[in-house]
This record gives structure tokens, sequence and C-alpha cells, in this order.
């Protein structure tokens, strides 16, 4: 049986781009392990600019404080390791019909967003430290870097 796709949470990424955070040797463990079984893991423009936003925020706001070039280096990385899952008008239909079901509101948009992607992509798995946020999302099985094996 061939192994799922997966997403990577805008939360895995930017562990990634950042070894001195604690998180980072478990994000590392669990991207190797699923690279190494030959897994597919991609991203979504929104992943991008999420990324974009807390690498050029400056640290005193609860960024990185990175330049632009090199936050353009670390997203070069995504992109080249990474599949990029296309942002298209299926995907804004269904997360207008996720928001409206699922009574989403505030900062939780974006999450479904990110589900009605993997939906329109037909991509079943996230990786992510919020494994809750995405209960409400038949179809979605979002997973923790811990459980990854």
């Amino acid at each position: 049986m061939a192994e799922p796709a997966y997403v990577a949470d805008t939360n895995i990424l930017l562990r990634l781009a950042k070894p001195e955070d604690h998180d980072y040797p478990l994000v590392q463990r669990a991207t190797t392990r699923l690279w190494d079984r030959g897994t597919e893991i991609c991203y979504t423009p929104q992943n991008l600019a999420e990324f974009w936003n807390v690498a050029t925020r400056p640290s005193g706001r609860n960024g990185f404080g990175l330049s632009i070039p090199e936050t353009d280096r670390r997203v070069q990385v995504i992109e080249s390791n990474m599949t990029l899952l296309a942002d298209n008008e299926l995907i804004h239909r269904e997360w207008r019909r996720m928001v409206v079901f699922h009574s989403v509101s505030g900062i939780q948009v974006y999450d479904a967003r990110l589900a009605a992607a993997m939906r329109v992509h037909g991509v079943t798995h996230l990786l992510t430290f919020n494994t809750q946020d995405f209960a409400r999302y038949s179809g979605i099985t979002a997973v923790h870097p811990r459980d990854v094996t």
C-alpha cells in the first residue's frame, strides 16, 4: 500500500527553518522518517505566506527577524524539497462550504483553508502540532510529529 502524502502545517515549516528551536529535533526526525518511507510532503501558498509573515516579523514581536534575502533562501529550501499544492477556484469553493458548515470563525479560518486545499488535492494527512484544530474535518488525519513512527 502506498504511503499517503502529507501537508506540512506552517508550525512544522517554521521549526524546520530554525535549528535552535527546542522542537527542531522532533520535527527533523518526523520529516526524515516520512521522506525515508518515500512519503511526499506538501505545502500550500498559504503556508508560505504564513511562514514569510513570521520569518520577517521582528523578533520582539514573536517573529524570527530575518532579512528578505534570508527568508527567501529558506523558502527556496521548502520549495525544492516539498510539493506545492496550487491554489485554485475549487479550494475557494470548498473553503466557503466548510466555514459555513462547521461555523468556523476567527483565526481558525486559516486552518479551514488548509483543510479545503487538502480535500481538493486529495491529501488526507497533515503534520502539525495543532492536531485538535483539525478534528472537526472528516477525511483529514492530523498527525503530531511525535506520532510519526
